[in-house]
């Protein structure tokens, strides 16, 4: 594999609410001593259900919020060193996919505009003709340059926010959730879009999604996230050794026949963010929880396979 692009150490977000007249301070982790390499060329999926941190990582990798603790590099550069000047040109290096093509575009802005965007925040001149290449390059009719995102439908708006984030052709893109909002068929389409580009360009992705069919179809390696912290590590074809993978997986349908089982529903809620239990964030939901899971919180471990886990009685 080739050299890492992205390398993110020990990376935790607090995040402070409260303090009013009527309410007392309180504070949260969202994301807890994250470390994860990401290769140039790979595709790396971050797993969970909703509200177990894996969009603030998102936007922790991207430096678009600052880590209360850890850093982040991209290549050799840390990017929670850099000062704003500094960050904003190494930006044109990377860019995001949002999940809602319905909010992530300006609906003042033609098409055309929406993907100028970026050359506009860097301040630098729209190549001649490169709104009509972007826009082909996704599937689009150039003459959809003068349309408004209103006049659009979903898998057209989301074509136009992976041109847009094309446009300065950046090396690495995270995909925070870009097809959970469309049809099942519009989503096979733009994976099969990602695909093709990736291919092409020779793109680096994060994929950040609470589909773990999805994520096993599209990625090279799994990252499995509980409330803000790394359960998990795999290879797609892997099978689950962490408790939460396993009940992530048994709950996810497959469509293939061959591989389809029975659904089972993951039991329990998950734990507030701002009360965390001892031990083990998932003791609670897991059937194989003992006295010590409930007490001690369990290391992840790397295995010589680049496989990691946390977990003191895995599958």
């Amino acid at each position: 594999m080739s050299d890492a692009l992205v390398t993110v150490r020990s990376v935790s977000k607090r995040f402070d609410t409260g303090g009013g007249f009527l309410s007392r301070p309180r504070s949260m982790m969202a994301v807890r001593d994250v470390s994860l390499t990401i290769a140039k060329g790979e595709v790396v999926g971050v797993v969970s259900e909703s509200g177990c941190g894996k969009s603030t990582f998102a936007r922790l990798v991207l430096r678009l919020l600052q880590p209360t603790t850890g850093s982040v590099s991209f290549g050799d550069t840390d990017l929670t060193a850099l000062t704003p000047a500094r960050l904003l040109v190494l930006r044109r290096r990377m860019a995001m996919v949002f999940q809602d093509p319905y909010s992530s575009l300006d609906p003042q802005l033609t098409l055309g505009e929406v993907i100028a965007e970026p050359y506009r925040a860097q301040g630098l001149p729209v190549p001649p003709g490169r709104v009509a290449e972007m826009l082909a390059q996704v599937g689009l009719s150039p003459a959809m340059a003068t349309s408004y995102p209103h006049q659009l439908s979903g898998g057209q708006r989301q074509r136009a926010g992976i041109a847009r984030a094309l446009a300065l052709t950046p090396e690495f893109i995270v995909l925070d959730e870009p097809t959970a909002s469309l049809d099942v068929s519009i989503q096979a389409q733009i994976v099969t879009l990602l695909e093709g580009l990736r291919d092409r360009l020779g793109l680096t992705y994060l994929f950040i999604s609470h589909d773990l069919g999805l994520v096993r179809y599209f990625c090279d390696r799994i990252v499995v996230m509980y409330l803000g912290a790394v359960v998990e590590i795999l290879a797609p074809d892997a099978s689950p050794r962490h408790p939460y993978t396993r009940a992530l997986m048994d709950s996810t349908f497959l469509p293939d026949p061959a591989r389809r089982r029975s659904l089972v529903a993951l039991k329990g809620e998950i734990a507030s963010a701002f009360n965390l239990p001892p031990g083990c964030a998932f003791a609670a939901r897991c059937d194989r929880a003992t006295d010590q899971c409930r007490i001690t919180a369990p290391v992840l471990e790397t295995g010589s396979q680049g496989q990691a886990l946390a977990c003191f009685h895995p599958l």
